[in-house]
């Protein structure tokens, strides 16, 4: 009987694991306020709509919910008040986070390939459709 109330327990303890797990911390206290300089919060929220959140990975952090976007939110409007420009945010969340978290990469060592593969897959393409249309005028010359 003893074994099976710890069994019992045991199970109880397994599946309250994950209730651990959630976000107990509050959200950041720019996460959800806005700037109250008008000017400030349109350069805020201009650069938020241009950052991905990393969690949602199709939603900017201005239009997810995720406790991650919500702290990004706050990272750009407090450094926005502490008067750095939003590029120098961009690049202070592109050091910290990689490429990936800017809807408008630079080309640089890591993301050259993202623009020069649709440009060699275009060539290609244009290539092969080239030498196709080019045998076919040849066996319609011939025939004729």
């Amino acid at each position: 009987m003893i074994r099976w109330v710890f069994a019992l327990l045991v199970g109880l303890a397994a599946l309250a694991v994950p209730v651990l797990g959630q976000d107990s911390m509050p959200p950041a206290p720019y996460a959800y306020n806005q700037l109250d300089d008008p000017r400030l919060e349109a350069e805020a929220s201009a650069l938020m709509h241009t950052l991905r959140c990393l969690k949602c990975q199709s939603q900017s952090i201005a239009d997810s919910d995720a406790p991650m976007a919500g702290d990004m939110r706050h990272q750009v409007r407090s450094r926005i008040l502490a008067g750095e420009s939003p590029d120098q945010i961009r690049a202070w969340l592109i050091a910290r986070y990689g490429d990936y978290v800017s809807y408008e990469p630079e080309v640089s060592a890591t993301t050259w390939p993202l623009f020069a593969v649709p440009v060699l897959l275009l060539l290609i393409v244009g290539g092969v459709l080239l030498r196709r249309l080019g045998r076919k005028r040849n066996d319609a010359g011939e025939a004729a």
